[in-house]
């Protein structure tokens, strides 16, 4: 029997849809599409225009892609934090060298200058958050270490306290770049079990930077110009290195390993397909409100900042002030800038020590708190040694280097606990703020009228370790309770529902894409929190 036109039309419109549906239940490996109000991650489109690139067969091969990766982002992004520590501290060796009579400092104007560096830290912070919305981080990087390498060089200029003022604030306004753009650039690439060494690898250019600036300091030194002192010859050839650095960092960086030029297209397949457990995204531009309203809600938020606060209290006193402090020791200014050196090798031991801690054995809080103990002991010494007692002090000096460390587990567990891009990126810049306000306090406890002891400072070195130890704890307690509070919800969900604990071929498929979807830890049903 013939069929009239509308049944003929109705059947073959059945047929298309039964042939694009069996076709999609034949591409498993393909997430579910996005609904067009979701805000997908950029990765989600690279994986699914390469959906037919299969994963390796063997760990070797993936092994083999992590040297690559670590070979070309680590140094690259260890050469940028050397740079940027170095030059923040050039300040402190030029404290031994004559900067303060060449430029006729009086009172608290060193520690002023020095404060106003991270005032201008601290407040650049915000736009540096939105910035990263609308920027790729590897060249907003490196943009801001060509620029600080071009003050930090002008510095050599400076003739009084107000054009030394006015370098160090453009000098903290293009720094404040560097730990937001490190922390969002490592988290593309690792999981999070992964990230702790790497983020110690580039971290450990601070206590390289250590090491360098007293070996620099000393030689500088021994330069005699009748025309140009030591002081600011060092301030030229540093400045000028970093420019090198900057422009290095903008070719070979890549913003994200989907436009990575050193990697096959099968490779950045591997990398982003591994990170997609970490729930937090790699790059989605354009800020979304919610995250703003959940990140100012958020009580882990403020207990990493206060955590970063205190620690960096000690922090700003050590970078800031350890030459002067060696040389009140005693020491000549040469032989205070080479007794500074070693305060870099347990900066570097302390921090390597604690980032493969984490990746094998976790409890991220108890590392914290191994930091501090050292830090509380040396601070101690400091405080009540006898002044003759030059081997205390200088093991005090040493053993408060310690507390570095822990900055970058905090750096490290604020990326891997913040989901949702906007949330993610304003969580480092906030953090980064944070220590920027605990360097802006250590330095003010130095107050001319207390030298050259400057027992308060020595005192607040002891007390904030302590504190930064117990909020550490505190912390980790937060996590526990809120991994427990998502754990009961879901299985109060499943109860509900009467769902089964395994997933179909669809779920997958949902689950790959929720990966993606720009969710917030807290909105996140399945993000679970390390600690």
């Amino acid at each position: 029997m013939a069929l009239s036109d509308k049944e003929l039309a109705s059947t073959t419109t059945t047929l298309v849809t039964e042939e694009k549906e069996e076709h999609l239940e034949q591409q498993d490996h393909l997430p579910r599409p996005p609904s067009p109000h979701e805000s997908i991650d950029l990765a989600y489109q690279f994986l699914k225009q390469h959906s037919h690139i299969a994963d390796p067969r063997n760990e070797e091969r993936i092994k083999i892609l992590l040297w690559r990766v670590d070979a070309h982002i680590v140094p690259v992004m260890f050469a940028c934090y050397t740079m940027q520590f170095l030059d923040k501290v050039l300040i402190n060796y030029a404290a031994v060298m004559g900067i303060n009579k060449d430029l006729n400092l009086k009172g608290n104007d060193f520690t002023n200058a020095a404060t106003a560096f991270f005032i201008a830290y601290l407040i650049a912070e915000a736009p540096n958050g939105l910035a990263l919305q609308k920027f790729p981080a590897a060249k907003w990087l490196s943009f801001n270490v060509i620029a600080w390498g071009i003050v930090c060089a002008c510095t050599a200029a400076t003739h009084n306290y107000h054009t030394l003022l006015v370098a160090r604030i453009f000098l903290g306004i293009f720094e404040a770049a560097i730990a937001p753009c490190l922390m969002l650039l490592s988290s593309m690439w690792y999981t999070r079990a992964e990230q702790a060494p790497r983020f110690s690898f580039w971290y450990c250019g601070l206590g390289f930077g250590q090491i360098l600036g007293g070996i620099v300091s000393y030689g500088f030194q021994h330069v005699h110009h009748k025309e140009i002192a030591g002081w600011r010859i060092m301030f030229v050839v540093l400045g000028l290195v970093t420019v090198v650095v900057g422009v290095i960092t903008g070719v070979l960086l890549p913003d994200t390993p989907m436009n990575a030029w050193w990697l096959t297209n099968e490779e950045k397949v591997w990398v982003v397909r591994r990170v997609r457990g970490n729930r937090t995204g790699i790059s989605k531009k354009g800020v979304r409100w919610q995250h703003v309203v959940e990140l100012v809600l958020d009580p882990q938020i403020w207990l990493l900042t206060l955590m970063t606060i205190l620690i960096s209290i000690s922090s700003g006193v050590i970078t800031t002030y350890s030459s002067t402090i060696i040389k009140s020791f005693g020491y000549t200014a040469p032989i205070s800038a080479l007794l500074n050196a070693p305060s870099g090798i347990v900066s570097i031991a302390s921090t390597l020590i604690v980032g493969f801690g984490v990746r094998n054995a976790s409890h991220r809080w108890s590392w914290i708190v191994a930091c501090c103990i050292p830090g509380i002991i040396g601070g101690g010494l400091l405080s009540f040694s006898p002044k003759r007692n030059r081997a205390a002090l200088l093991a005090g000096i040493y053993m408060v280097n310690a507390i570095v460390a822990t900055l970058t587990v905090i750096y490290q567990w604020t990326i891997a606990n913040c989901a949702g891009n906007t949330k993610r990126v304003l969580a480092a810049a906030l953090v980064a703020g944070a220590f920027s306000v605990g360097n802006i306090i250590g330095p003010q406890t130095f107050q001319a009228r207390d030298a050259p002891d400057y027992k308060p400072a020595k005192i607040a070195v002891l007390a904030t370790q302590a504190g930064g130890a117990v909020v550490a704890t505190v912390l980790s307690a937060y996590y526990v309770w809120a991994n427990k509070k998502k754990e009961a919800a879901a299985a109060a969900e499943e109860k509900i529902s009467g769902e089964k604990d395994t997933k179909g071929e669809v779920d997958m498929r949902e689950e790959e894409v929720e990966g993606w979807r720009n969710l917030t830890d807290r909105q996140d049903k399945a993000f679970r929190y390390v600690y």
